[in-house]
């Protein structure tokens, strides 16, 4: 390994990780190596993709692992800004004296919040936090290191290949390098301005979606267009080689030096200016996704294809924000490129945080890793938990009207008002780390409505109508209702419906277009089957998630479908719910029916209508 990370021998059992000043801020707390707690930041502050100190997330950790913070002597950063600012001074140089306002505007806010890192870290960890490390006390990783010890340290794999594919981070884009034991090495990196992320921010930019933030979205419509531009992006964006490494014609960008992802020449090559945020999408948006989701695929499955032939191994992990496409996540597992398949459920770079302190722990402390048969994330449930004490008077001081149900009841009772098309949010246990709702902070629903869909988007998550939702599903039921038998926990694969859960187009369907492919039922859980049959899943089993388990396994004995719909706790422009303050909030501003947090049963009906605040769609941030 180089000197990413300083060379010290001399730190606690306990590592805090922490990532900051850019987006998606957290923090993680290690003990020996194992995972205490993690968290987003943007979950304490109730402000999406923070990018501030993440001081409530680090003392959360704290709290979780029952210490204070004068016992933790020193913290690892996730990246390297001096770096990242020699990138910043380099490019602009290359392309002077074009960009040189942006530059000149940036490089007072450069000096004062990213080059100075280390002391504004040592002041932020004292002042908010009560740990005071020392100069000396704070380490940096490197960004896609980080990035690759959170895929490959926490996996079931005592070897694997590993690839990292992201936007940038300091000036690696994609790099590949092999796990053995407690040894990382990185073996190939591509470097900026050269990057498959800023590929697909830039027509998420284009498509008049927010980058850093929608790209979802982008994968979302795709199967509702045509990949008819792929051959045009190949011909003109991106030169990719056999090995998955690739150029990008940067002529047609304007990332390096402005203020926009794209430029007029790429305006001309696809016909037309970007969308604005509020045009509706057309067919052409919809073929551009399909084009673009295309060409992601294909220089994905190319460059694992070569990760596992430089590595000789058949295991495979992923992490970086382009590992967050689970279709293409999908399309590798089924290429058969490699025979297990693993993705860091928080592989953005919130998980950063956690990667940073596990690459100190592992490369420097000489700690021995200890490899789980599942894998050592406990089900990314690292966040926050309260007792059913706690939930109790925090809801009657929020004015909350509820009923506690009797022990062992919770799952009965909650799967009897989902099969009765009820609309439910679920809190229970830790808060999941990652962007993904795993059945912790969850809006749940009957999957076979045909409605389901549209009535969750428009009403309760107050969202574009075309996003699909995804099916969490008993992972012993899995094999009978998708094309995949593999533990899917994190919602980090796509897998077609199985052929005899699928349903016989309507009359005359062939013929439609765009959105309206969309109201046609196409399976037998037609609000978790995207317009291509496919389903972004989730398998849950007991051992990960029993209270989850369980009330599946109550909603299959009533209705004899092992699956619930699973989106997340939250309405558009908000993060996930954290606190039964935030889920109560949640509830009452949506047309949610139910909700239970912990033991406790809210009905709408019950609640008194003046803590209602319906919040205005059109005013919600992306």
């Amino acid at each position: 390994m180089r000197d990413s990370v300083a060379q010290r021998r001399d730190l606690p059992a306990l590592t805090l990780g922490i990532s900051a000043y850019y987006h998606d801020s957290a923090a993680a707390l290690l003990r020996d190596g194992e995972i205490i707690a993690a968290a987003q930041e943007e979950r304490f502050s109730r402000r999406r993709h923070d990018s501030r100190f993440p001081a409530a997330a680090i003392n959360f950790c704290l709290e979780a692992g029952g210490v204070k913070g004068s016992d933790i002597a020193n913290v690892v950063f996730y990246d390297k800004p001096l770096l990242k600012f020699e990138r910043l001074l380099d490019t602009y140089l290359a392309f002077a004296p074009r960009g040189f306002a942006t530059f000149r505007a940036s490089f007072p806010i450069w000096m004062r919040e990213k080059i100075l890192v280390k002391g504004r870290l040592r002041d932020d960890l004292e002042r908010q936090c009560g740990i005071a490390p020392g100069m000396d006390g704070i380490l940096f990783s490197e960004h896609h290191l980080s990035h690759a010890a959170s895929a490959f340290y926490p996996s079931p794999f005592a070897d694997a290949a590993v690839l990292t594919v992201d936007g940038v981070g300091e000036w690696t884009t994609t790099s590949i390098a092999h796990g053995q034991d407690e040894r990382l090495a990185v073996l190939r990196e591509l470097h900026f301005p050269h990057s498959v992320g800023l590929l697909y921010s830039a027509f998420t930019y284009y498509l008049g979606f927010k980058v850093n933030s929608a790209e979802y979205k982008v994968m979302g419509l795709a199967p509702y267009g045509r990949p008819v531009h792929a051959d045009r992006i190949r011909e003109h964006l991106i030169d990719v080689r056999p090995d998955g490494s690739f150029r990008l014609d940067m002529s047609y960008f304007d990332y390096c030096t402005g203020l926009r992802m794209t430029n007029e020449r790429f305006d001309a090559l696809f016909g037309g200016p970007r969308r604005k945020p509020s045009d509706p999408l057309t067919q052409r948006e919809m073929d551009l996704a399909a084009s673009l989701q295309a060409v992601t695929e294909d220089v994905v499955l190319r460059l694992a294809r070569t990760a596992v032939d430089r590595t000789g191994s058949r295991n495979l992990c992923l992490a970086g924000g382009v590992a967050l496409n689970c279709v293409a996540n999908g399309k590798l597992l089924r290429a058969g490129i490699a025979e297990r398949l693993w993705v860091q459920p928080a592989a953005g770079d919130a998980g950063g945080a956690l990667g940073a302190a596990l690459a100190v722990h592992h490369m420097h402390l000489g700690g021995r890793r200890r490899v789980e048969a599942r894998d050592g994330m406990k089900a990314a449930l690292l966040g926050p938990s309260f007792a059913p004490e706690e939930v109790a008077e925090r809801l009657r001081d929020s004015g909350a009207r509820f009923e506690k149900l009797p022990a062992g009841s919770v799952a009965s009772r909650t799967a009897d008002e989902l099969a009765r098309g009820r609309v439910v949010g679920w809190f229970q246990g830790r808060m999941e780390f990652g962007p993904r709702a795993l059945g912790a902070r969850s809006i749940l629903a009957d999957p076979r409505r045909a409605d389901m869909q549209s009535v969750l988007n428009l009403k309760i998550k107050f969202r574009e109508s075309f996003r699909p939702f995804a099916p969490a599903v008993l992972r012993e039921r899995v094999a009978e209702w998708f094309n995949l038998d593999e533990d899917s926990p994190y919602m980090m694969l796509v897998a077609e419906v199985r052929e005899d859960k699928r349903v016989a187009p309507a009359p005359g369907s062939d013929s439609a277009e765009g959105v309206e492919k969309l109201n046609q039922a196409r399976s037998q859980v037609p609000c978790v089957t995207h317009v291509d049959y496919s389903a972004r899943i989730q398998t849950v089993d007991a051992r990960d998630n029993p209270a989850f388990h369980a009330l599946l396994s109550h909603f299959h004995a009533l209705t004899g479908c092992p699956i619930l719909v699973n989106t997340s706790f939250n309405v558009r422009g908000e993060p996930i719910v954290c606190t039964p303050e935030d889920a109560f909030a949640c509830f009452m501003n949506t047309d949610m029916d139910i909700l239970v947090i912990a033991d406790c049963l809210l009905r709408k009906e019950d609640q008194d209508p003046a803590l209602r605040t319906v919040p205005d769609p059109s005013a919600l941030d992306d």
